[in-house]
C-alpha cells in the first residue's frame, strides 16, 4: 500500500520510532558531537537506526535532525550547511526504510528565546525553520514533525516556517512537566485547543516524561481536539549510573501505556528519548490487540490572546511611594548600596537610617554586580524595609535564574511586599569573582520585563491567571555611551513596548554624550534617572573609563583627579565633579541615583547639594561611613 499518513491516521492508529539521539549515544557518539552533523560524516550510522526501527514495524521514521536549524548548527561552525544536513537526513531515512514506509522531518527547537521572551524575533525564527524544512523537502519527507516545543510563540513560527515551504502534513507536538502541564504552566485543555487551530494535521505531546505522567494529558486533550493525537513519551525518567542516563521503562511497560494511549484517545503513537526497536516491537503488538476509540469533543475557542485573561494593572500612582513620586513627576534620588559578601547587615542598617534621615527616596541594591557573590538583595532589601522603613529598589538580573525561577522569584518579592524592580541581563561571570561559573541567561531583561509586566496584568508566563495582579514598579538599564549605540537605542525601545515605566542609566561622566543619547530617544517617554558617581580618586577614574562598559569619563576630569595629592582633596574634587554632572543634567531627568563609593555614604548625600530646593536637611555623618 502507498504511503500516505493522512489516510493512515485517519485509518488506523500509526506508530512512529523510538528515539534517535540516545541511540547514536549508546554506540559510541559523544554528547559534544553534532548529532545532526553525523547525516553528513556517519550516514551508515544514521541509516543502521532507521533500520532497525523498520524491520520491527513502524510505519514513520523521524529524519536525525531534531537540531539541524543554524542556530544550534552556528554553534558547531556548521551554520551554512543547514539545507545540506537536512537533505542528507531525509535522504538517509528513505535510503534506510525503502517506499513503503512515511519519513518524517524531524523539526525541534531553535535553542534561542523568541520575542517576547527573547530578541529573536517571531519572524526571524519563522525564517529558520523554513530554512531547515526547504532543506527536508528537497531530501524527499513525507511530513513533518515539529516536536518537543513548549513555548507556544515559537511554535506558531515553526510551523510559519514550515507552511511557507511545503503543505505537506505537520504533526505538532508540546512537552510536558510531571503535572501533566506544559513547562509554563499551561494546561493540555488550553495548549491542545491553541495546537489545534494552527494549519496543522494532527496535535500531541512528546519527550521529557514517561508515560504515566503523558497520559492524562492525551486523555484531557482528547477532550477538546478533534485532530489526531499523538503521543511519544520517554522510556521513563533518566537514572544517572556510572556517569551515563538510564532509561529504565521495560518494552511491555510502555506497550501498556500505548493501549492506554488508544483507549485515551490517541491515534499516533511512538518512542522519545531512550525508546529502542525493543520498545516499538512491544508496542507495534499492543496496537495490533486495541482497536482506536471513538472520541467525542467539546469545541473549546484557542486562548491566543493575552487580553483574554489580563486584569487591570494597578494604576502606577499607588505601587509604592516611589512610584507614586515618579508619577507625579517629582525629582527622585536614589543611593546605591552594594549586598555585603557575608551575613551581616549591622553596617548597611546604620548606612539606611542615615539616607532616610537625609531624606532619600530609596536605596538601591545591585544583583551580584560585575558577577560577585553578594548577599541576595531581596533579603537585604526587606530588611531594610522592615527595620528602617526606607524602601528599596531590587536590582534582579537573568544570568542566575531560567525563565520560571524568576516567574516564582517575583511572585514571592510580591509576596513579601518589595515592589520597586530594576530588570538587567546582568554581567557574565567571566567578569567576577568565579569566572567557572556558569550562567543561565534564559532570556534577557526585555524578556524579564514582559514577564513582569504579564504578572502585573494578572497573567504568569503561559498566560494562565494568577488571581490579583502584582503591583510591581518596573525600572530598566540603559546606558548612553554604549559602544553600538543604534542597538542601545533599539533595546530601550524594546524594553520600553515591553512594559519598563522607568530607565536607570550607567554613571554618567560625558554630558554631551548623555544629550546625544537623549536626543535619540526623545520619543520614548518615560523618565530616565541618571547614574551619578562621585570619583573617589584619579585610580578610581582610571578604572571607570578603562574597565566598565559603556562608562566614558573626558580628559578634563582624568586630568582634575589626577592633580589631586590627597584622600580629602581626591574626595571633595569628585564630589564637585559628581554635583557638576548632576547640575547640568537637572533640566532633562526625572532623578538621579547616586552612588556610594567603597560604602562612603556621605559622599552620596553631599552631592545630592547640587539639587536646587532641596528637601534634604544636612545630617550629622558621623559614623555614617563606618
Amino acid at each position: 500500500m502507498a504511503r500516505d499518513f493522512k489516510r493512515w491516521v485517519d485509518e488506523r492508529v500509526v506508530l512512529f520510532d523510538g528515539a534517535m539521539g540516545t541511540r547514536l549515544y549508546d554506540m559510541g557518539v559523544f554528547l559534544n558531537r553534532c548529532f545532526d552533523e553525523l547525516n553528513l560524516s556517519a550516514a551508515s550510522m544514521v541509516e543502521d537506526v532507521h533500520r532497525s526501527y523498520a524491520a520491527v514495524g513502524v510505519d514513520v521514521v523521524e529524519t536525525n535532525t531534531f537540531g539541524a536549524n543554524r542556530i544550534k548548527l552556528e554553534k558547531h561552525g556548521l551554520g551554512d550547511q543547514v539545507e545540506a544536513i537536512n537533505a542528507a537526513g531525509a535522504r538517509i531515512a528513505r535510503r534506510a526504510v525503502g517506499e513503503e514506509l512515511c519519513v518524517a522531518g524531524a523539526i525541534g527547537p531553535l535553542g534561542v528565546r523568541i520575542e517576547p521572551w527573547g530578541p529573536t524575533s517571531v519572524e526571524e525564527a519563522a525564517d529558520l525553520f523554513a530554512q531547515q524544512a526547504a532543506g527536508l523537502v528537497e531530501g524527499g519527507v513525507d511530513l513533518f514533525s515539529i516536536e518537543t516545543f513548549y513555548d507556544f510563540a515559537e511554535i506558531e513560527s515553526a510551523v510559519r516556517g514550515v507552511r511557507s515551504v511545503s503543505e505537506l502534513p505537520i504533526v505538532v507536538q508540546m512537552t510536558l512537566e510531571d503535572d501533566g502541564n506544559s513547562l509554563e504552566g499551561v494546561s493540555p485543555e488550553v495548549f491542545g485547543a491553541q495546537l489545534a487551530a494552527l494549519p496543522v494535521d494532527a496535535v500531541g505531546v512528546n519527550c521529557s516524561v514517561g508515560p504515566a505522567a503523558m497520559l492524562s494529558a492525551v486523555e484531557r486533550m482528547a477532550r477538546v481536539v478533534s485532530l489526531p493525537i499523538a503521543a511519544q513519551p520517554n522510556a521513563g525518567k533518566p537514572r544517572i549510573m556510572d556517569n551515563r542516563n538510564l532509561y529504565l521503562c521495560s518494552p511491555e511497560y510502555m506497550a501498556e501505556y500505548a493501549r492506554r494511549f488508544i483507549q485515551g484517545g490517541a491515534r499516533i503513537v511512538g518512542g522519545c528519548c531512550g525508546t529502542t526497536p525493543e520498545h516499538m516491537k512491544a508496542i507495534r503488538k499492543a496496537i495490533q490487540a486495541v482497536a482506536p476509540q471513538p472520541r467525542q469533543t467539546v469545541t473549546v475557542e484557542a486562548v491566543s490572546e493575552r487580553a483574554s485573561v489580563e486584569r487591570e494593572p494597578v494604576p502606577l500612582g499607588e505601587r509604592s511611594r516611589l512610584s507614586a513620586s515618579v508619577d507625579a513627576g517629582q525629582f527622585v534620588v536614589l543611593v546605591e548600596m552594594l549586598p555585603p559578601r557575608g551575613h551581616d547587615l549591622e553596617r548597611n542598617l546604620r548606612g539606611a537610617r542615615k539616607l532616610k534621615e537625609a531624606g532619600i527616596d530609596a536605596i538601591n541594591i545591585p544583583d551580584g554586580p560585575r558577577a560577585s557573590a553578594r548577599m541576595s538583595p531581596m533579603a537585604m532589601a526587606l530588611t531594610l524595609e522592615r527595620e528602617v522603613g526606607i524602601e528599596s529598589v531590587v536590582h534582579y538580573c537573568c544570568r542566575d535564574r531560567n525563565l520560571l525561577g524568576m516567574q516564582s522569584d517575583m511572585l514571592g518579592a510580591h509576596c513579601l511586599g518589595l515592589r520597586n524592580l530594576i530588570l538587567i541581563t546582568g554581567d557574565p561571570p567571566k567578569l567576577g569573582d568565579y569566572p567557572d561559573a556558569t550562567a543561565v541567561f534564559d532570556v534577557d531583561a526585555i524578556g524579564l520585563t514582559n514577564m513582569v509586566h504579564r504578572l502585573n496584568h494578572g497573567a504568569d508566563v503561559g498566560n494562565n491567571p494568577i488571581g490579583d495582579p502584582t503591583a510591581f514598579f518596573i525600572a530598566v538599564g540603559v546606558n548612553p555611551g554604549a559602544t553600538d549605540m543604534q542597538r542601545e537605542i533599539s533595546r530601550f525601545e524594546w524594553k520600553v513596548d515591553a512594559g519598563a515605566e522607568c530607565a536607570v542609566t550607567q554613571p554618567v561622566f560625558d554630558v554631551e554624550q548623555f544629550m546625544r543619547f537623549v536626543d535619540k530617544v526623545r520619543h520614548v517617554r518615560i523618565p530616565i534617572i541618571a547614574g551619578i558617581w562621585p570619583l573617589a580618586s584619579f585610580r578610581n577614574a582610571e578604572f571607570m573609563n578603562n574597565e566598565v562598559p559603556g562608562v566614558h569619563v573626558p580628559d578634563p576630569i582624568l586630568d582634575r583627579m589626577r592633580k589631586t595629592d590627597t584622600k580629602e582633596s581626591a574626595r571633595a574634587e569628585g564630589i564637585a565633579i559628581a554635583q557638576e554632572m548632576l547640575e547640568a543634567l537637572l533640566p532633562h531627568i526625572g532623578g538621579a541615583q547616586i552612588s556610594a563609593p567603597f560604602g562612603r555614604y556621605s559622599t552620596a548625600i553631599e552631592v545630592t547639594r547640587a539639587i536646587p530646593g532641596t528637601r534634604w536637611p544636612r545630617v550629622d555623618s558621623a559614623g555614617l561611613d563606618s
